[in-house]
């Protein structure tokens, strides 16, 4: 479904995705509303977790914490059902990938707690209205910005040279599809939201499930909301 042809209110997305009549990427939808990450664990595993976010701010910025028996996020988006209202999920066990669903109903534990974390979706607004074309959007022109957005990734963590952080081919992603580049054009590269997906791939946990990568949670609150200005 077309971007245009979407509504803009985070709850009416919401419903759509939980009646399963919306399931893609979601870049692009709700403009102006943050996006979050969503990682999903039982409570003998969570103060780790926790712990683990708080070490590593970039890559994992917390926003919210929703408790174990609860599957409502109250502060970032009052009603919704962390279960069913993010288009597309991926279930962990033991390190491996084992499904990939649109509804939690069937793998939810009342032990499971739920943390949302900041996703590069939501300052992609303040980049448009900038000026700048995002290329995973529009394919076209991309220039590298440091618009101050601490929760949500903040600013770029390199810039140029993919080798110069450990990445062999650009054009071979762990996650996603490949960006093309253009004459004259640099890499920027921010700390991303799906690395609670490789921790759950090393650290090997009994159960974790998080969003599918580029499927976020859409929350109610504004992006303005996040920003240091």
């Amino acid at each position: 479904m077309t971007l245009t042809a979407l509504p803009e209110s985070p709850s009416e997305l919401r419903s759509m995705m939980r009646q399963g009549d919306l399931v893609q990427t979601t870049s692009g939808m709700a403009p102006g509303r943050v996006q979050a990450n969503l990682a999903i664990l039982p409570r003998d595993l969570a103060f780790d977790f926790l712990l683990f976010c708080q070490r590593n701010p970039r890559p994992c910025p917390l926003l919210e914490v929703v408790e174990s028996g609860e599957v409502e996020p109250r502060d970032f988006a009052p009603g919704a059902d962390l279960r069913s209202d993010a288009p597309l999920y991926r279930v962990y066990e033991h390190g491996e990938l084992t499904a990939e669903v649109t509804d939690l109903g069937e793998f939810w534990r009342d032990d499971l707690v739920s943390f949302l974390l900041g996703c590069s979706f939501s300052f992609e607004t303040a980049l448009i209205k900038a000026g700048m074309e995002m290329r995973h959007m529009t394919c076209d022109t991309m220039y590298p910005c440091n618009i101050p957005f601490p929760a949500v990734h903040g600013a770029p963590v390199h810039i140029g040279d993919p080798s110069a952080i450990g990445i062999s081919d650009i054009y071979a992603p762990d996650f996603g599809e490949p960006v093309e580049f253009k004459d004259g054009e640099v890499p920027v590269f921010w700390a991303c939201g799906v690395t609670p997906q490789a921790v759950a791939m090393s650290a090997k946990p009994p159960l974790m499930i998080t969003h599918a990568p580029g499927h976020m949670f859409i929350t109610d609150k504004m992006d303005e909301d996040l920003a240091v200005i």
